[in-house]
């Protein structure tokens, strides 16, 4: 008897144990992760003993440590507090990076000294929440991160403005590429084939699915820069005249003084003007070679190429999909990056399919299609 009672006491004991180990997880998965950075070893542990009991605490004794951690953790992250000087990277170098990627991360600058050009740094440049003086009163620091961590979750009540705003961004881009390929009725489509190619690409080589989004934006918009192209150039049944070409080159120059007037594209608005840049450094507007060239521009050249040999043009019939992948392949290390013909050997078959039913295989590969509807289902 007292036997049995032991092995229920021992079983009800391990289920108080389970319950209180679940608790705590779920406890520890619902508080705000906060990133600590600096140099300074002693004030790393004050600031990591002050706010622990409250908030999960990531650490980092430098710029470039604490930029690993929000490349991995930044969709966790809800506030950093970094110092400002620290060797090889400051604070507002390092926050400055973080905003680009996520702005609402709450970002406090920790600094020892009255330093004018850091705060309007900070302002400026790191849509900057609060700017701390050392040393830090503990109970003063809690209150600051508590007001910080406030304005973050006010941040987020704002989702469904944001997610607004979100589908109406890629609406526009949608609407403008479609208007761009109606420039040129024998390269109708152009732009969301290319865009679809380089999203094939995107997800064999598993990029982030933010950066693939981010890729998919430049694709739709990659030939901008031909709104100032004149038609009777752009939809030339002949050969073009030395000057003529001239002219069409300027396309992937202008993208970039487009785009660069829209805020949040400045990635974009780059990777848009190179996807005529090659590999061997030959390429236009900017002659950049090798890893010069940004990657998504090196996966749009592919992707771009491919599609201009394929499809008909009012001069010629688009080629085979055998003969224009082969050309590609022949054109490694030369036009493109040796790298991303690999990638492509491996989803050709995926191009062919694709470049005979698009609308279908882009539903399928589309990130911003799913957001959109994502966001209507909820």
């Amino acid at each position: 008897m007292l036997l049995r009672e032991s092995k229920l006491n021992e079983n009800n004991l391990e289920k108080f144990k389970y319950f209180i180990n679940t608790l705590d997880k779920e406890r520890e998965q619902n508080r705000h992760t906060i990133l600590i950075v600096d140099d300074e070893k002693d004030n790393l542990q004050l600031l990591h003993r002050t706010l622990r009991k409250k908030y999960n605490i990531l650490t980092a004794s430098n710029g470039v440590e604490a930029l690993d951690i929000v490349k991995k953790e930044g969709s966790n992250i809800s506030l950093i507090v970094s110092d400002q000087r620290m060797p090889n990277m400051t604070g507002t170098e390092f926050l400055a990076q973080v905003a680009e990627n996520y702005p609402y991360i709450v970002k406090m600058l920790l600094t020892g000294y009255t330093d004018l050009d850091a705060m309007v740094d900070g302002v400026n440049k790191c849509n900057l929440f609060q700017y701390i003086s050392k040393p830090v009163d503990p109970n003063d620091l809690e209150l600051i991160v508590n007001n910080g961590i406030n304005a973050y979750e006010l941040t987020l009540s704002k989702n469904t403005l944001l997610n607004d705003l979100r589908e109406l961004f890629f609406t526009t881009v949608k609407s403008i590429s479609s208007a761009l390929d109606a420039k040129d009725t024998y390269t109708h489509g152009h732009s969301h084939r290319v865009t679809l190619f380089s999203l094939v690409m995107a997800q064999e080589m598993e990029l982030d699915e933010n950066f693939i989004e981010e890729i998919e934006t430049a694709g739709l918009l990659h030939d901008i820069g031909k709104i100032g192209v004149p038609e009777d150039i752009l939809c030339k049944p002949g050969r073009l005249t030395d000057e003529e070409y001239n002219t069409i080159k300027q396309h992937a120059a202008s993208a970039r003084k487009i785009l660069d007037t829209i805020p949040g594209l400045k990635n974009i608005s780059l990777w848009a003007s190179c996807h005529h840049e090659r590999w061997d450094g030959k390429g236009y507007p900017n002659q950049f070679k090798e890893e010069e060239i940004p990657l998504p521009a090196r996966i749009l050249a592919v992707a771009d190429t491919y599609d201009a040999m394929t499809s008909n043009r009012s001069y010629r019939k688009g080629l085979p999909h055998e003969v224009a992948a082969e050309e590609i392949k022949n054109c490694g290390g030369t036009q493109f990056d040796p790298k991303m013909i690999e990638v492509f050997i491996k989803v050709e078959n995926i191009f062919k399919e694709a470049a005979i039913d698009p609308v279908k295989f882009y539903d399928q590969y589309s990130r911003l299609n799913k957001a959109i509807e994502e966001k209507e289902i909820c």
